[in-house]
């Protein structure tokens, strides 16, 4: 069967995962596999959530658990599972003026940025890795608001660009630095904690709430993800060498 018969869903997943080339790499696996293609709208996970509420994705595979678990209290969704995971790392500039390589936590490494007033370049987008930045930030006294703190409202690459440009510290997924190519005078200076643990979900939506979408073919791709093939193919995917996602699904 081939997916010109118009079998395909609409994914809506964080460019963390787009930008990565992750799915170029999962989507003709899949669609070898079944006859259904993935059409995939690179969001932040926090504009992922609205876009499956209005209805306007098949599935969702995002990365911020506590607002999965949401969509499943409010019936948006009915089911989620784990299905990969990386971690967070903090990036900085080689020569490091905040000395955050000395930080024990990733709290503590914040506030010596606070401190040292050195810029940092924040996603701004309600995407998971932002949302996962601003609850470390408040863990190390709250938000800051000042003109070192720069908010950019833009995807993983577009803020790493950024970050290079300005010499800026910045809260990026191992996977997206990984892939990125542009590093200039950047490097890691921070990670370990496990607070910085990142976790991708696969959300099933509700056939009651939004009966329009495609739940069969969804059902399809969200069960090959944590099958052993989609699990395999996850660990598969590599970047120089390096594996970016690592498996999480557990077998019944």
């Amino acid at each position: 069967m081939s997916a010109q018969d118009g079998r395909f869903i609409v994914l809506a997943s964080t460019t963390s995962t787009q930008n990565t080339g992750l799915f170029s790499h999962l989507v003709p696996l899949f669609r070898s596999a079944t006859g259904i293609d993935v059409r995939v709208v690179a969001v932040g996970t926090g504009q992922a959530f609205a876009i499956a509420r209005n209805g306007d994705a098949d599935c969702l595979l995002v990365h911020d658990t506590a607002g999965e678990e949401q969509m499943v209290a409010e019936g948006f969704a009915t089911e989620r599972r784990d299905v990969m995971y990386n971690d967070f790392v903090v990036i900085g500039p080689a020569k490091d003026p905040a000395g955050v390589k000395a930080a024990r936590t990733a709290a503590e490494a914040f506030r010596m940025i606070r401190e040292k007033e050195a810029i940092f370049a924040s996603r701004g987008d309600d995407s998971g890795t932002h949302r996962a930045e601003q609850r470390i930030w408040e863990s190390a006294g709250g938000l800051p608001k000042a003109s070192w703190y720069r908010e950019l409202g833009s995807g993983m690459g577009a803020t790493l660009n950024s970050a290079a440009a300005m010499d800026a510290y910045v809260l990026a997924d191992r996977g997206s630095w990984i892939a990125f190519a542009n590093r200039q005078d950047l490097e890691i200076v921070f990670a370990g904690d496990p607070v910085l643990f990142n976790q991708y979900g696969s959300l099933l939506l509700s056939p009651e709430r939004l009966p329009h979408l495609k739940h069969d073919l969804a059902q399809a791709w969200h069960e090959w993800l944590v099958s052993a093939a989609g699990q395999s193919a996850i660990a598969d995917f590599k970047v120089r060498g390096e594996q970016l996602f690592f498996p999480s699904a557990h077998s019944d």
